[in-house]
């Protein structure tokens, strides 16, 4: 082999090595370029790492949604407390309707001398003794007082009340029906003191009116004897102490 044909092929070789390394460089500049081996994503690491906007306001909407049901259970409590208490005022009115069912329409009230008419009617036995009848004149039932405090002209006091003749209850009167009492005016046998006549009669009532009651023609005798009785039911009971 000539010189001449040496040094070609030198130079060829030399240029060869020359282009392959040209080659080589261009190469790995291409894989530099996207900063990732090849074959791997072109997304970012931090972008990776950053949480999808889309998903966050997802979770947001149902953690919303879950505070309005809890405002809206909230609400629903409040409801029902509101429907407890309701029912609790129903309760308060059950009860006042269990207590209107004893009212005064049911139970009766105290007699008045507006619907009660009292008369005083002279007997001959027992002797000196007076008969009281209350007659109830009214639309209702109603309780006489337990005894009646008579006043005998311008008596300063009462006189007292025969307790043997205490009845186990008040005496109620029916309309158009009579309660009794007994008064034993004076002593039959004449141990009485500061005795005096008189004319007038009055009897209060507890809710104080008084009813004026007439006494038998020419009025009557009274002295520290004078007694009355409880009012009772009959007048056998009045008068059979």
């Amino acid at each position: 082999m000539s010189a001449r044909t040496t040094r070609r092929t030198r130079l060829f070789a030399a240029t060869t090595v020359a282009l392959a390394a040209l080659a080589l460089t261009a190469c790995e500049g291409e894989g530099s370029d996207t900063g990732a081996p090849a074959g791997s994503s072109s997304v970012p690491a931090g972008e990776q790492a950053k949480p999808s906007t889309g998903g966050s306001d997802s979770d947001g909407g149902e953690g919303s949604d879950a505070a309005n049901g809890s405002a809206d259970g909230g609400d629903a409590t409040d409801s029902g407390s509101s429907g407890s208490g309701s029912s609790e005022s129903g309760s308060s009115n059950t009860g006042a309707s269990d207590s209107d069912g004893q009212d005064d329409g049911d139970m009766p009230g105290k007699c008045s001398a507006s619907d009660v008419k009292i008369t005083a009617t002279k007997v001959s036995r027992p002797i000196n003794h007076l008969l009281l009848t209350a007659t109830n004149t009214g639309s209702k039932t109603c309780m006489l007082p337990p005894y009646p405090a008579a006043r005998f002209g311008e008596a300063q006091s009462v006189p007292p009340v025969a307790e043997a003749t205490k009845p186990q209850s008040l005496t109620g009167v029916e309309p158009g029906k009579s309660g009794y009492a007994g008064v034993v005016l004076s002593s039959g046998d004449g141990s009485g003191e500061n005795g005096y006549e008189t004319k007038t009669l009055t009897i209060p009532f507890e809710d104080g009116s008084i009813a004026t009651v007439a006494l038998p023609s020419g009025g009557v005798y009274v002295d520290t004897a004078l007694t009355v009785t409880y009012w009772q039911t009959s007048m056998d009971a009045a008068l059979g102490y």
